[in-house]
């Protein structure tokens, strides 16, 4: 048994510091592989005719109540809610890139909670999304689209604000460069 348990106890100190470094680097990648390209598909439904010019669509999507009560002129909507609009957009291009990248992670991981609470909240209260489309967790089904598979998002996002970029990253060189290391 001491046999056991000390072959277990070996076993698991190379899986933490394996850990270290493979966790950021898979989150990452599964970020890039199954993420990104909505993230931006969603980002790219939201430009009008330039960066400081978000389309119709891009009012319907984050500010749907509001952008019905003024008929559906975004020019009657005011400063604000384009502000709103135009960092929304910006931030699905931004902060899915500096996390491919790599490049402030942290800060980009929890931009990307922040983002993905607001996108949930107009899904749920300017939408008005349905209870099978919301979901309920404890349930025994693993399929609704807001409670169910965000949270899988906000994990993989944690991952990244806990353990960084790991060592195939922009942060990495950046650290480097600062501290005086080669890269």
């Amino acid at each position: 048994m001491n046999r056991l348990m000390t072959f277990y106890r070996q076993t698991a100190a190379v899986s933490d510091r394996m850990g270290d470094w493979m966790l950021p680097t898979a989150a990452r990648l599964v970020f890039a592989g199954v993420l990104l390209g909505y993230f931006w598909a969603s980002a790219v439904t939201k430009l009008g005719d330039g960066i400081f010019s978000p389309s119709v669509g891009a009012y319907a999507q984050i500010f749907p109540r509001l952008f019905e009560t003024a008929g559906y002129d975004a020019s009657q909507l005011g400063l604000w809610p384009w502000l709103v609009v135009l960092a929304g957009t910006w931030a699905e291009f931004v902060l899915p890139a500096l996390i491919v990248v790599g490049l402030f992670t942290r800060l980009a991981a929890l931009g990307m909670i922040g983002f993905i609470l607001m996108q949930s909240l107009t899904d749920v209260f300017g939408h008005l999304a349905g209870p099978e489309t919301v979901g309920a967790w404890f349930d025994r089904v693993p399929d609704a689209l807001i409670l169910d598979q965000r949270a899988f998002w906000v994990l993989l996002f944690l991952v990244l604000i806990l353990k960084g970029a790991g060592p195939i990253s922009a942060d990495r060189v950046l650290a480097r460069a600062l501290n005086g290391l080669p890269a």
